[in-house]
């Protein structure tokens, strides 16, 4: 069985929900490694699971991202 990096963030997410400062550092290294369709993923589903115990973590985390840094250039002509 093959698991997606998105699929294994979740897991990785999911056992160190116990510690704040532990999700927050792996939620952070989760969206460097992530293409921006998956982070968009990512997002909703943390604040589907953690919203209401890692709120102003998730808000800190999702707050910087750039979006424009992950759009391809396309050339026309």
């Amino acid at each position: 069985m093959t698991i997606t990096l998105l699929e294994y963030i979740k897991v990785i997410l999911k056992k160190v929900s116990f510690d704040a400062k532990l999700f927050e550092k792996e939620l952070k290294k989760a969206i460097r490694m992530l293409v921006a369709e998956d982070i968009t993923q990512l997002k909703l589903w943390c604040y589907n699971q953690f919203g209401s115990v890692y709120r102003r973590i998730l808000r800190r985390c999702f707050a910087g991202m750039n979006f424009r840094r992950f759009k391809s250039v396309v050339s026309v002509g």
